[in-house]
């Protein structure tokens, strides 16, 4: 049966299809959607991890104990589940496992533009990188079997682009798969007498790969007509060449990007003059061919920031950009804000007023360093702005200590906050931590974490407490504040900067976003009682606007949350029905 399915979809059902029992991963655009749509499948148990660490060491559990596994993440996730992966590498699997690793080229929804095909190469694991949805089944199926053939994890590399755009599948038959665990302490137990044994067969399997990557069919040469330019692509890459050439050159498409057939590229360069490698980021391909002492035309040419496009590849190919369209005017800028009713926006407004130095984190809060709030002046990685107020003040002392605070979304505190806090409580700063629990992952589309009750499939769960946990951790001073409340967010900040020990507070408000939260009626101006002094706008809601110099409520946005009706001091801004 064929269907029109989502990249991400499309793995999805690759899993299914190849007998995949077992399935943990961490949320990650745009990664995301591989693991929910595989959570719709009965046959597959799916969780969310923590973090990506833990996700890639359950799933390396699963195979060890003969079920087909999987994990996914986004490419910054592959830094934090490194650890394991680098290993596995050495130990192999027992049941196949594969990993997704969605890059973000255009840097989207993410803090960097890294290219993951590194991690592929460090850690001597191979790698396949689908074009198209169609692919994304395939290469899921073959991604096992290479798995068990090679006795290897395997990472199948999405982008943005692949992920998230819809092409033509054929659906197949769900695989029955059974292997049972056999007890081997030489390969599975990596301490250094056994690691070292291991070292050689890993660079053999790469050898052996290597020879498979030259005579299978995902990699490919594509004739043309042209024999002046060839060109070597993958990814999406491959779609923008083919779309704007055609068969017009030659191209060698890459469907294992690591390790590379040699001898392929080879011949494939003796059979043209002029060769083009035409991939997004990093010129990781192009310096495998140079390294093969190739002459080609890369980087210099298609640039390693940003993502590419028909057009830009039209470009640098000496085309007309074709069937393009383009708006006579120029479409006005819409900043990303937080939502209408965000329970972050009280807090971070607090922390403005109060000219609080604020080392913020990973999530949809770090909008909070945004116009007007502006009360953000740090992010770095998951977690990192717990670890660094340590640092922060342990570094300035006093002069810092009562005036910088970290804040961290519940999610992200789970996934690697708890340690940063752990050392606060240990080597001793009077560092105050804001934990934004708003009771879901929101940037990644609301995802349940070990903090909601509830598993992936929205089933009653084991839910940790944050504040018996932070207390636990050796955190005295833990409260818990109403954002929406202004008043109670400037006493637990004032009172806390001014301890002399480290604290927790726990800014706790649902996402406003939540389909179970129930709203307040949407708040009204008064324009004969409005003074256009725009205090309201300070807190920087989508739904609050000014016309005519007077303020107005959008109320097909407005949640009632009554932040800006504690901004007025005239009275301008009421619920109806009450004074």
């Amino acid at each position: 049966m064929k269907e029109l399915m989502l990249g991400n979809k499309a793995v999805a059902r690759g899993l299914y299809e190849a007998g995949c029992q077992f399935i943990s991963s961490y949320p990650g655009t745009p990664s995301t959607e591989v693991t929910e749509e595989a959570a719709k499948y009965p046959e597959i148990y799916c969780e969310w991890a923590p973090n990506e660490k833990v996700a890639m060491e359950a799933a390396f559990g699963a195979s060890l104990a003969g079920k087909r596994s999987f994990c996914g993440m986004k490419h910054v996730g592959l830094n934090v589940a490194a650890d394991p992966l680098y290993t596995m590498s050495y130990t192999g699997v027992n049941a196949g496992m594969v990993i997704v690793v969605a890059d973000d080229p255009g840097m989207h929804s993410s803090q960097n533009e890294q290219d993951s095909r590194h991690h592929a190469m460090a850690a001597k694991v191979p790698m396949l990188e689908p074009a198209d949805s169609s692919e994304a089944i395939e290469f899921a199926k073959l991604a096992y079997e290479l798995s068990e053939s090679f006795d290897t994890p395997v990472i199948i590399k999405m982008c943005t682009r692949v992920a998230h755009s819809q092409s033509v599948v054929e659906r197949g038959e769900r695989a029955v798969f059974e292997k049972s665990y056999e007890k081997n302490i030489a390969k599975y137990v990596m301490m250094p007498g056994n690691a070292k044994k291991r070292h050689p067969i890993v660079e053999e399997r790469t050898r052996k790969l290597a020879e498979w990557a030259e005579t299978c069919t995902i990699n490919r040469v594509e004739d043309g007509r042209d024999r002046t330019i060839g060109i070597i692509t993958s990814s999406t890459s491959y779609q923008y060449v083919k779309e704007i050439a055609g068969d017009l050159y030659p191209v060698l498409k890459l469907g294992m990007v690591w390790p590379l057939p040699e001898k392929k590229i080879i011949d494939f360069a003796a059979s043209v003059e002029k060769l083009y490698v035409v991939e997004e980021l990093d010129g990781f391909i192009e310096a495998h061919v140079r390294s093969l002492g190739l002459g080609c035309i890369g980087k210099e040419l298609f640039s390693n920031i940003d993502e590419f496009s028909q057009s830009i590849i039209a470009e640098k190919l000496g085309y007309e950009p074709k069937n393009t369209l383009s708006l006579k005017e120029a479409i006005p800028p819409r900043p990303p804000v937080m939502c209408s009713g965000c329970p972050h926006r009280g807090l971070f407004y607090t922390l403005k007023k109060n000219k609080v130095t604020v080392l913020g984190d990973i999530g949809c809060y770090t909008l909070g360093a945004v116009a007007p709030l502006s009360a953000m002046e740090m992010t770095l990685c998951m977690g990192a702005s717990v670890s660094a107020l340590h640092g922060f003040n342990k570094a300035l002392g006093e002069s810092a200590e009562g005036n910088t605070v970290a804040v961290i979304g519940d999610s992200t505190f789970m996934h690697s906050g708890m340690t940063g806090l752990a050392n606060i409580a240990y080597n001793q700063t009077n560092s105050t931590v804001i934990i934004l629990d708003n009771s879901i992952t929101g940037m990644t589309g609301h995802q349940q974490n070990p903090t909601t009750g509830f598993n992936l499939r929205g089933d009653p769960a084991g839910k940790i407490d944050l504040e018996s946990l932070c207390r636990a951790m050796g955190i005295k001073r833990v409260r818990v504040v109403d954002p929406y409340d202004l008043k109670a967010c400037d006493e637990a900040v004032k009172e806390e900067l001014a301890a002399k020990e480290p604290s927790v507070i726990i800014s706790r408000r649902p996402c406003a976003l939540l389909k179970n939260v129930k709203h307040n009626p949407p708040v009204k101006v008064d324009p004969e009682k409005c003074r256009s002094c725009k205090s309201c706008m300070r807190i920087g809601c989508p739904s609050i606007s000014i016309k005519n110099g007077k303020a107005v409520i959008d109320e097909t946005l407005c949640v009632g949350c009554d932040v800006c009706t504690q901004l007025c001091g005239f009275g301008a801004i009421t619920r109806p029905g009450r004074e």
